[in-house]
């Protein structure tokens, strides 16, 4: 791999811009830093990026499918549509994200994601780093548009055959769920980012999942807690939700999902604001539908997964709830821009190394910066996709 050499670009780091920034990589990592050159090794690939913002690839913790297949499909071409997919849209590192459904289809969709894993190419797009453990274990009364029939509560023989297969890296549970503190506890020993979504959880049952290591809340605003859902399951004195423990509790992390359509202007700045961008990330949770016309499709598996419309803006729900989005992290990235107060450094690190520290793979990737994969991304002034580079191999 000859040395690659991007020059004349803005370079995004976590807390400031570099105007007519160098960025130097060699055999797939991050070199050097510096301003721009005139002079550069003969051997060397040179960018020439003209003025284009250069930023760190994106990382996406919660996201299942693209391009017409869902992760849950089951399939190692659905895992790499999907990766390839997103990839288009700035995402070089993924986390494939199951939903609600039976034991067989979690397991088929761990295989598949495992056997992408061990033989990536650049061909196939994202690099996956772990699976998000998500569906099934939700609460009964807060599943969204995933299939009902499929969640469940959690039981030690089920998740630990999930944690087995050693790919799960964030792991999901309604705190309010018989088994829930079990299931937590486990995911620590497994080194997972333990995640509450999916919930009608209170206060009191928070703050019990707390302090079995429960660190993070899945889309904020949607299908979580909030005082009126608790007291119609607890009754009074009225209790706290999942929303007042996450704006409460410093070391609570979050993320949100800026479409433009699942969260207006003033939620979007005000969780950016209460949270702060090292504890807050954005995601997509996007479905199959993405890149796709409008039209009908399965949220999940191809083969049972609940139906969803797609209008080409959001997925929608038969019931008229919104379900899921169907646009890329590019699309989050600009529209964070666009509604809140955060600068670009900021709306960059949450959809790059906040995410990356959440995971445990800060070390590895997730901003630009010496010793790091060469995981970049050339964006030109509205912040939309030219090139991609994952390990300082482009995707075309």
């Amino acid at each position: 791999m000859p040395r690659l050499i991007f020059t004349h670009v803005t370079a995004i780091l976590p807390d400031r811009l570099i105007e007519d920034a160098q960025v130097t990589c060699e055999k797939g990592r991050i070199t050097a830093i510096s301003r721009s050159t005139k002079r550069h090794p003969a051997d060397a690939q040179v960018i020439d990026g003209r003025g284009a913002y250069i930023s760190p690839g994106f990382i996406d913790i919660h996201v299942h499918g693209g391009a017409g297949a869902d992760f849950m499909d089951g399939t190692a071409e659905a895992v790499r549509t999907s990766c390839r997919a997103h990839a288009k849209h700035g995402t070089t590192t993924i986390f494939p994200t199951t939903t609600t459904g039976s034991p067989a289809q979690i397991h088929a969709m761990l295989n598949a994601t495992c056997k992408v894993q061990k033989e990536h190419s650049i061909a196939n797009g994202s690099r996956i780093a772990g699976v998000h453990l998500y569906g099934p274990f939700f609460a009964e009364d807060k599943v969204g548009c995933h299939s009902l029939e499929g969640r469940r509560s959690p039981t030690p023989a089920e998740y630990r055959a999930y944690f087995d297969t050693g790919i799960v890296r964030v792991a999901t549970c309604a705190a309010e769920l018989p088994g829930a503190a079990e299931f937590y506890t486990e995911s620590k020993k497994r080194r997972c980012l333990i995640t509450c979504g999916h919930s009608n959880a209170s206060w009191p049952e928070m703050a019990a999942a707390f302090k079995k290591g429960m660190r993070h809340v899945d889309h904020f605003w949607c299908a979580m807690s909030n005082v009126s859902s608790v007291r119609a399951r607890c009754g009074v004195p009225m209790r706290g939700s999942m929303l007042e423990f996450v704006l409460g509790t410093a070391d609570m992390s979050t993320e949100v999902i800026a479409d433009g359509c699942h969260l207006a202007p003033e939620l979007l700045d005000f969780a950016f604001r209460l949270k702060g961008p090292r504890k807050l990330c954005l995601v997509t949770d996007c479905n199959r539908a993405l890149d796709q016309p409008p039209g009908k499709y399965r949220f999940g598996a191809e083969s049972d997964g609940s139906w969803f419309e797609s209008d080409g803006k959001v997925g929608w729900a038969p019931n008229g709830s919104l379900a899921s989005s169907i646009v890329g992290m590019d699309r989050m990235v600009r529209q964070m821009k666009k509604d809140t107060s955060a600068t670009l450094p900021e709306v960059i690190r949450m959809a790059s190394l906040t995410p990356a520290e959440l995971t445990g793979i800060a070390k590895q990737t997730g901003s630009i910066a010496e010793g790091k994969s060469a995981d970049l991304l050339l964006l030109n002034r509205k912040l939309e996709v030219r090139r991609v580079f994952i390990g300082g191999q482009e995707f075309r």
